[in-house]
């Protein structure tokens, strides 16, 4: 049985055929499926272009067959593109593939109507919150808080509707998503042995707050999600209180040049350094061990890789109190989403205090450890065998061909 895995990022397929992801998905994550299913057809996005970029991933692979959907970029991209976008998702998906939506997505609300008249069945892997991206300053969508509405209503029928559920977090999505049936929780953040330090780093007692200390955030730029800006004003209000403070920010996007505008405004020149986009793995993992402390000061989460991979190289870190972060972080070493001023009382309380950054560096190394690949490994398939179980099911008539909502259907 193939499995037909809808995603909502964006692939790139050079002129040899061969596509490759930008990081996330690369066919070490896409090869994960085939431990339960024969095949995965990716459903995503697909652009052609002339070469791949360096720190691109391969994506394909035995056993990975892409499905590509119409590129878009952003809301009204899609509008103009709908019909063709629409079309190409429901051909992508044939009525016996078990059926697999990482949601909130786009493509996951284009294909569910055909699943409903199907009657057949789909597991979802929650892995963001729509109420919490579409909060405000996050994004620049004139249609902001419509979409945040609709979106939102939209996920929580999506998870009634569902044979199985996995969520990203232990608790936090699952109370605003609940899905009756199946679910679990896991993490695309599999932590390997090479990502894990042997022992927590400590910091010494008679280290002064005068001597620099180094703050670094991994984030994307091409929305402000994880708000840069934040940290940029934070290291600049810290600065002036007498901190001596530097910035390495990782990521790239169309807001990189704002980013850089602000830092030039506020006089931060050679504190702040633009790293880019580092390929993932040792590259940016030798980015945050050369740091001191590491920022997410997040406006919308799920559960953040980035910051799960910086408390597994045992890092002090300070982050909001949204999405899935308080499930990572104790509240001691979590200040409220945009408020510059906590986020720089909280890096003068902890950096003044050495052995609470030394309790802070082993505590999260501690916590990092529950996302060992054996871990996740194992609630991962657990999901996937409980899809292809309904889905067995389904297809052996025991599922009525009616709607996914009859309480009656036999594979609930």
């Amino acid at each position: 049985m193939n499995v037909a895995l809808t995603l909502d990022c964006r692939f790139f397929r050079t002129p040899d055929g061969a596509v490759w992801s930008q990081g996330v998905h690369p066919y070490s994550f896409l090869s994960r499926y085939l431990a339960i299913f024969d095949g995965v057809k990716v459903v995503a996005r697909l652009r052609d272009v002339d070469r791949c970029e360096s720190h691109w991933h391969p994506a394909s692979g035995l056993g990975v067959k892409f499905m590509p959907v119409p590129d878009y970029l952003g809301p009204w991209q899609y509008l103009a593109r709908s019909l063709a976008v629409r079309r190409a998702i429901c051909a992508a998906v044939d009525a016996r593939d078990a059926v697999i939506m990482r949601v909130g997505s786009q493509i996951a609300g284009c294909l569910e109507p055909l699943l409903v008249r199907r009657g057949q069945p789909y597991g979802l892997q929650i892995v963001n919150d729509p109420f919490e991206i579409f909060t405000p300053n996050s994004v620049e969508y004139l249609g902001r808080p419509i979409f945040r509405w609709y979106l939102t209503k939209q996920l929580r029928r999506q998870c009634k509707r569902a044979c199985a559920a996995a969520y990203v977090t232990d608790k936090t999505l699952q109370q605003r998503y609940p899905c009756g049936r199946f679910s679990t929780t896991f993490s695309d953040v599999e932590i390997t042995p090479a990502a894990l330090v042997a022992t927590p780093r400590t910091f010494s007692p008679d280290r002064a707050l005068g001597k620099e200390y180094r703050l670094v955030t991994v984030c994307s730029l091409t929305q402000m999600y994880k708000a840069p800006d934040v940290s940029i004003r934070a290291l600049a209000e810290g600065v002036r209180a007498g901190l001596n403070l530097t910035l390495r920010i990782v990521g790239d996007g169309r807001h990189r040049a704002a980013m850089e505008r602000l830092t030039a405004a506020l006089g931060l020149a050679g504190r702040v350094f633009f790293l880019g986009q580092l390929p993932a793995g040792q590259p940016v993992r030798e980015a945050l061990d050369a740091a001191d402390l590491f920022l997410l000061p997040s406006r919308s989460e799920g559960l953040p890789r980035a910051l799960i991979e910086a408390m597994a190289r045992s890092l002090p870190c300070i982050a909001s109190n949204v999405g899935g972060i308080p499930e990572l972080l104790p509240s001691e070493d979590l200040v409220a989403p945009g408020d510059t001023q906590s986020l720089v009382s909280k890096l003068i309380e902890v950096l003044g205090n050495p052995g609470r950054m030394n309790a802070m560096a082993a505590g999260n190394l501690r916590r990092a450890a529950d996302f060992r690949e054996d871990l996740q490994a194992c609630r991962r398939n657990s999901f996937l065998r409980e899809v292809r179980r309904i889905t067995s099911c389904y297809l052996a008539g025991a599922a009525p061909s009616g709607s996914l909502t009859k309480p009656e259907a036999a594979w609930y």
